[in-house]
């Protein structure tokens, strides 16, 4: 835990060392600080949230930029220098507020407290370099006339990504999901619906200073903003509601649990979804959430003990190994399978920068072995939904096909009766999935898909 206070951009840097040097996620780095007697106020904290994120989402761009300007290439710069180059780099070209001055100064400063002997000149003159050649136009970044150079360095995607994505998704659905990768992840929450509605939820949070906004999808949804920290409303002490992105709200419903029901949640942690269908049903289903991950499991207990969930018990085991850990057969089962998570790069920016073009096609056995083990415990007429939080047919569509010519006895089921109006002419919503888009829809990328098992019910 860091001690004593520190302004926003030395935070920022201390969580990118932690991002690139200890492989931590974003959010979690940002987290130690924001804990004790001197955390930083409201502002500072978005700030040095602001920094990180744009930092780690524009990475390429600023390494392009700088080397332009740069006798050093950037990858070959000591890690601490490098993140003070970055960080003064994203304040010149992509925070009109902050004056050039001001950040070339402070990464100055920052540079001086390294105890790197001549590294102060180095940074000061790379980054003066670069604010006259952004305004000159010396330094300017490919333009979207330039498609794939202003996909992989303007709006700093991998290149394999983006030559993914436009072999799957076309040039349109590409670029905007690239763009809106770059931007800030709506704050998206689920109405509990055992205490309250979303009407009155909202009223709730606006009374406690909170910015309100319907949903487009979810029956339960709504997105939030202008709140300093979600565990210090008391509406989210209350139980009154779950953080959750639109998509993932829909996974729940298209499994349709009913009261008296056995349901299992294959990869459970940290019980969105558990939840979620113990809501469904009225608190009156038996929920088996599992998941391989034992020490997470008090996230799921936690988790019911504050929404006021009952009926979900946590199992810790391989999903893998499903009928060994489930007694008796289930009425439905939903595997939200471990994935590329290419869906949520706009929530996990450091992410993008760590997959690999060849995780889908890695991920993929894994995902099929838990439907595998899904099929087999669930009952005649029951039904298994498969689902993700990624864009990449290889884990997706793909693995539909798979399941399904291996399975002859369980079918695509129709999904118009489980979604929002809003969404029931989408391609493959008729023959069982759908494809949730960034671009299209507002929400994280994800895929649903379900299989009903043949046989009448018993």
């Amino acid at each position: 835990m860091p001690g004593g206070p520190l302004n926003s951009r030395e935070i920022a840097l201390r969580a990118l060392l932690a991002v690139e040097q200890q492989g931590q996620a974003a959010q979690a780095a940002l987290d130690s600080f924001w804990a004790g007697p001197a955390r930083p106020d409201k502002r500072d904290r978005a700030l040095a949230t602001e920094l990180t994120y744009g930092t780690l989402r524009r990475r390429q761009a600023l390494d392009w930029a700088l080397d332009k300007v740069s006798k050093r290439p950037v990858v070959d710069l000591d890690p601490r220098v490098r993140g003070i180059l970055r960080l003064g780099a994203y304040q010149l070209m992509f925070m009109d507020r902050i004056p050039a001055h001001a950040a070339v100064d402070e990464a100055v400063r920052q540079a001086s407290r390294g105890g790197h002997k001549g590294i102060t000149g180095f940074v000061n003159g790379v980054l003066r370099h670069l604010a006259r050649g952004l305004g000159d136009g010396s330094v300017a970044l490919p333009g979207p006339e330039e498609l794939w150079d202003y996909l992989t360095v303007t709006e700093s995607h991998p290149d394999w990504l983006v030559r993914r994505w436009l072999n799957e998704l076309g040039e349109s659905d590409t670029a905007a999901i690239c763009h809106l990768d770059n931007q800030p992840a709506p704050t998206c929450i689920r109405a509990n619906r055992l205490r309250n509605d979303r009407e009155r939820l909202a009223a709730a949070l606006m009374a406690e200073g909170v910015t309100v906004t319907v949903g487009r999808l979810a029956s339960e949804g709504l997105s939030i903003e202008g709140y300093s920290s979600i565990p210090e409303l008391a509406a989210f002490r209350e139980g009154h509601f779950f953080v959750q992105d639109e998509a993932a709200m829909l996974v729940a419903p298209v499994l349709n649990p009913r009261p008296g029901e056995t349901i299992v949640d294959a990869c459970s942690v940290p019980g969105g979804k558990a939840t979620h269908l113990a809501e469904l049903a009225e608190n009156k289903a038996t929920v088996l959430a599992v998941d391989i991950a034992r020490s997470k499991l008090g996230l799921i207990t936690e988790n019911c003990r504050r929404l006021g969930i009952e009926g979900v018990t946590p199992v810790a085991g391989d999903a893998r190994r499903l009928g060994e850990l489930v007694t008796g057969p289930a009425d439905g089962v939903l595997v939200d399978a471990p994935c590329s998570g290419l869906g949520v790069l706009r929530r996990r920016p450091e992410s993008r920068w760590r997959k690999r073009p060849e995780d889908s096609a890695a991920l993929a056995p894994l995902q099929l072995s838990l439907l595998d083990a899904a099929a087999r415990v669930i009952v005649p007429g029951g039904r298994l939904v498969y689902s993700t939080c990624t864009i990449a047919e290889t884990e997706n569509a793909d693995v539909v096909r798979a399941f399904l010519g291996a399975h002859p006895d369980f079918r695509p089921a129709d999904l118009r009766p489980f979604l929002p109006a809003i969404l029931r002419d989408e391609p493959g919503v008729a023959a069982g999935t759908l494809q949730l888009l960034p671009s299209r829809h507002g929400t994280d990328g994800f895929f649903i898909a379900r299989f009903d098992r043949a046989g009448p019910r018993g």
